[in-house]
């Protein structure tokens, strides 16, 4: 099996009366992750239940809360156990439901899972308030792919590894930018099962996710829209020119780009301004959640070798790799343009800190800045800025600012 870093956080979280909901992209291995803690659970002699909304047999127990009710005491009895939910987002009213459910205070914890996260944040997160926590498994992490790849020796001493094995490193670094990190992806070996795989998970996501969770009616449009936004990841996206291209209009448009990312596909990142009013009303910039999704809809699955076209795939990388890592932190992260066409990868806000983020897929040998991160440190004077690279670990000070010249991999000591 894939270890799982999230795994260890939702076991903590066991033992507390709050449903458990993961979320996460479809085919992320939520399911897996599940099954995984109900045989922990059993094998402690725990009494578990497992229902599955995709299994026609399993479905016929929502209809009413006391109906699953009966269902659980007939497996497990009246005594604690375990109840495990998976794809709660094909029942209507999932939050109304788990709700009634919780409110019970039956000696049973729920353990919930969805691939589409609408129903469960927006509505669940309504209904569910003060009695659920909310964890989000992303596909394969750069770590966990890592992991995986070098059979879990190095586990405890990643970075070490990244240090020494600079040759590997980079080779898996580029595996990992051409492929992504769905889990089905990652343990195929030959190229053309992975491309297999990829291709069904798409696919699956429009007809399943979109088709019918989401009642999209132009399928086509949509899907075209999101090898658009695959060709410009990192540009500032124009509505009004997305709108004229597929012949959708702007509302329409609007929609299924919130559509996306509430079903984990894209995540939108907002221009930083002191003033937050024009951070809303200026035009984003999407990146994707996994970068082998990214790749498969532009056309460049398994072959950015081929066009040395590592630039945006790296800075979608770094973008998953600050959220991961500043995660409860209550920071933000946007970007910088300005009109003079001056531009900062990213900006991590804490309000009252601000930390540039300049990204280059490039061995530096040397401490290397560009004009427009050098306008950022003069007009904002930070204390911090940071510049990421492939190899380079290094310190220099501008004024009142020490820039950190870092291999991505240290990165997270950094934050």
């Amino acid at each position: 099996m894939l270890k799982r870093t999230l795994l260890k956080e939702i076991e903590s979280h066991l033992s507390k009366k709050e449903i458990t909901i993961i979320v996460g992209p479809r085919q992320a291995g939520k399911t897996t992750l599940m099954l995984f803690l109900e045989d922990k659970l059993k094998r402690k002699a725990q009494r578990t239940l497992f229902l599955n909304l995709d299994i026609e047999e399993d479905r016929q127990f929502f209809i009413s809360q006391s109906k699953l009710i009966s269902k659980i005491n007939l497996e497990i009895g009246t005594k604690n156990g375990y109840v495990f939910i998976d794809e709660i987002q094909r029942k209507e009213d999932a939050g109304l439901f788990l709700k009634g459910l919780y409110d019970r205070n039956l000696p049973y914890k729920f353990i919930v899972s969805g691939s589409g996260s609408m129903e469960l944040k927006e509505k669940i997160h309504e209904s569910l308030a003060g009695r659920k926590q909310v964890f989000e498994l992303t596909t394969l992490s750069f770590d966990e792919f890592v992991n995986y790849k070098t059979g879990y020796k190095y586990e405890n001493t990643l970075n070490k590894f990244f240090e020494l094995d600079t040759d590997r490193t980079s080779n898996l670094l580029e595996e990992y930018l051409n492929f992504g990190g769905y889990p089905r992806v990652a343990l195929e070996e030959e190229i053309k099962e992975k491309r297999k795989v990829i291709d069904e998970i798409f696919r699956s996501y429009i007809d399943r996710d979109i088709a019918s969770f989401l009642r999209v009616e132009k399928l086509e449009g949509y899907s075209q829209l999101i090898r658009i936004l695959s060709a410009q990841t990192g540009n500032m996206v124009n509505y009004n020119e997305l709108s004229n291209t597929l012949g959708i209009s702007m509302p329409t448009i609007k929609n299924y780009l919130w559509y996306a990312e509430k079903t984990f596909i894209i995540q939108k990142i907002t221009p930083y301004f002191r003033n937050i009013r024009k951070e809303i009303t200026k035009s984003p910039v999407y990146y994707f959640h996994d970068i082998g999704l990214r790749n498969y809809a532009i056309g460049m699955f398994g072959m950015l070798s081929q066009s040395s076209d590592f630039g945006f795939p790296f800075e979608n990388f770094i973008l998953n790799l600050l959220k991961e890592k500043i995660r409860f932190t209550g920071a933000n992260i946007h970007f910088w343009r300005t009109k003079d066409g001056a531009e900062v990868d990213f900006i991590i806000d804490y309000r009252a800190k601000q930390i540039p983020v300049e990204v280059k897929y490039k061995k530096l040998s040397k401490p290397e800045t560009s004009r427009s991160f050098l306008s950022f440190i003069k007009k904002y004077a930070p204390k911090n800025a940071v510049v990421v690279n492939l190899s380079l670990n290094a310190v220099e000070h501008i004024g009142k600012t020490t820039i950190h010249f870092l291999p991505f991999y240290r990165l997270q000591k950094m934050l």
